[in-house]
């Protein structure tokens, strides 16, 4: 038994959640989100709450009776309240600017890289911080981690780009000449 799908997922009042054979649409006051789950599972709406079973007790669909229960709860909190990824940068000459979809990062090339925003996140740019936002929160943790690819922290300086709540073990530099 899945203690996690076991639990029922409660819709909020101002969300409206509608199953049609395999394909689940959540609607809220931050948009709109859809997923087909996996035919091993069951998903029913009885009043305001989601239900999720399985359809037999293999293995297989007690691991997607799990998912399949967090991937709608996380649809229900994204178009309710949201997701969202806060970035450090920390460098020489390290800046970012976002206008638009479009970010702007500027991370001690020869050259800015310019990124483009999956459709459904924004970004807004503090002075040494990106905070990104959406209801997809797959697509929010994407975009975070492809960000933080252009230059990833290093452990002698801890320079580069972070998550906030990421730590960086730093390493001893050189000790000194020879001896």
């Amino acid at each position: 038994m899945s203690r996690i799908g076991k639990r029922p997922v409660v819709v909020p009042e101002k969300v409206s959640v509608t199953i049609a054979d395999r394909k689940i649409e959540v609607k809220g006051p931050n948009g709109q989100l859809d997923f087909t789950h996996h035919q091993g599972v069951n998903v029913e709406q009885k009043d305001k709450v989601v239900l999720v079973t399985p359809v037999d007790s293999s293995s297989k669909n007690n691991a997607l009776w799990g998912l399949t229960r967090t991937l709608v709860d996380n649809m229900v909190i994204g178009v309710t309240t949201g997701f969202t990824k806060t970035l450090l940068f920390t460098g020489v000459g390290y800046k970012a600017a976002a206008s638009g979809d479009k970010l702007t990062l500027n991370l001690g090339f020869s050259h800015p890289i310019d990124y483009q925003l999956p459709e459904g996140i924004s970004a807004k740019v503090g002075k040494n911080e990106i905070v990104l936002s959406g209801a997809n929160k797959e697509l929010v943790g994407f975009a975070a981690a492809k960000i933080r690819s252009f230059r990833p922290p290093e452990p002698y300086k801890g320079k580069g780009v972070r998550y906030s709540d990421e730590v960086i073990i730093r390493k001893a530099g050189k000790t000194g000449g020879k001896k």
